[in-house]
């Protein structure tokens, strides 16, 4: 709630434009109010018409609807955006973002969950490969056989019961299944077990090595069953949400400090065509200035400390919620939940609020162009006066649609 009230604080470029246009309407009803006093004094009109009409002017220029134009309607967005897991730290984030061309994200924690996973399975039966593994893992706290073990689960896979676990350090584990003793683990394994690779096996855990990618190789007695290739797992939303924005117009750029094969390979899960690999932490920003001096405006999403760079010296800075402390300091937006989907969001709900700002701007300056030289008298010659009372009704109705319009926002899916 916090960072919302701050947001809500916190001025945009064009809230500074609608308070030098509100400030500028209180001179000008001075002036319009002060001629119109000159010019019915000249035209010898009695003192009572005259105070009438410049009450009029007075009343009917009250800037209620123009300073209300903006305010309430990032109000109300932020509000909004906070509801649907999206923070707006900075109004002038929520303004800018409609407009980026590029969205920049960092890899490892954004894109991908930063953990673990098994990416690709090669078998000729995945699902008995996966039963076996993950019954000779189900007892180990390695990362790896965690992760095999989290695939059978997920897959819905019923896990061999196993026994005689043994540890094989460096190399793997092994368990006996029945009466056949399975081992699992890396190349080392592979080598001791003196297991040979198929052609099309050898090619698939070469390809893998080159995404780089760990290649976990599931061995009976000397013959080799299949393998497992683990990474760092895609989130399950990052297809979708790199589509959306695509659809939307917005270039995606992957930045990584990984491998170009690692790179590579996420890149083409994803559709993505521009990718920044091997990128050292404190480089990741001159990326970012690279794109800004080709013309672009940038929108940088990261979650790690070495991001923060990057995020201040994007134009848009956008933080994941379960990132550190320094990324979302140095963030203008802040997404609660890790789901990259919230990009598009935000930048569909700066947009509806931008063309809200717009309306509210233009009826309040239409309404106060059209009704200043009416409360003057401007059409006095035609038999139309705009009394005080009606002046101060078209005021306070003026206001209403206003408020009316910025409630509409609500309704807006994000």
């Amino acid at each position: 709630m916090k960072l919302v009230s701050e947001a809500q604080s916190s001025k945009s470029k064009t809230q500074i434009l609608a308070d030098r246009a509100a400030a500028y309407l209180f001179y000008i009803a001075l002036i319009a109010a002060f001629a119109t006093a000159i010019g019915w004094s000249i035209a010898g009109e009695s003192g009572g018409y005259t105070l009438e009409r410049v009450v009029a002017v007075l009343i009917i220029a009250c800037p209620h609807a123009l300073g209300l134009a903006i305010p309430l309607v990032t109000a109300i967005s932020t509000s909004k955006a906070a509801s649907a897991g999206v923070i707006v730290r900075e109004r002038s984030a929520l303004e800018l973002v409609r407009n980026v061309d590029v969205v920049l994200f960092d890899k490892t924690g954004t894109l991908t969950t930063g953990e673990q996973g098994v990416v690709d399975i090669v078998a000729d039966n995945k699902q008995e490969l996966l039963a076996i593994a993950a019954g000779v893992e189900q007892d180990s706290e390695h990362p790896i056989a965690k992760a095999i073990v989290a695939k059978a689960d997920v897959m819905k896979v019923k896990i061999k019961s196993a026994n005689n676990f043994s540890a094989l350090e460096g190399r793997g584990a092994k368990a006996k299944i029945g009466n056949t003793t399975y081992y699992v683990g890396g190349p080392r394994l592979l080598k001791e077990r003196k297991a040979k690779l198929n052609s099309e096996l050898q090619k698939t855990t070469d390809q893998a090595h080159e995404n780089g990618q760990t290649v976990v190789y599931v061995i009976s007695e000397k013959e080799v069953l299949g393998a497992f290739m683990i990474a760092d797992t895609i989130r399950e939303e990052s297809k979708s949400a790199v589509k959306t924005l695509q659809k939307a117009g917005k270039k995606v750029v992957i930045v990584t400090g990984d491998s170009k094969g690692v790179a590579t390979w996420v890149a083409d899960q994803l559709g993505i065509d521009d990718y920044h690999a091997e990128v050292l932490p404190e480089n990741k920003s001159e990326v970012v200035k690279q794109l800004q001096k080709d013309g672009k405006k940038v929108a940088f999403v990261g979650d790690g400390v070495n991001d923060a760079p990057a995020l201040t010296q994007a134009n848009v800075g956008i933080a994941i919620g379960a990132g550190t402390d320094v990324a979302i300091e140095s963030a203008g937006i802040v997404l609660a939940s890790s789901d990259p989907q919230g990009v598009s969001r935000i930048i569909n709900l700066s947009k509806a609020t931008y063309r809200k700002m717009q309306q509210n701007l233009v009826w309040a300056t239409g309404y106060n162009v059209i009704a200043i030289p009416l409360a003057a008298g401007a059409l006095a010659g035609v038999g139309f006066v705009l009394s005080p009372a009606i002046g101060a009704v078209l005021m306070s109705l003026s206001t209403t649609i206003v408020a009316f319009n910025a409630q509409l926002l609500r309704t807006k899916e994000v």
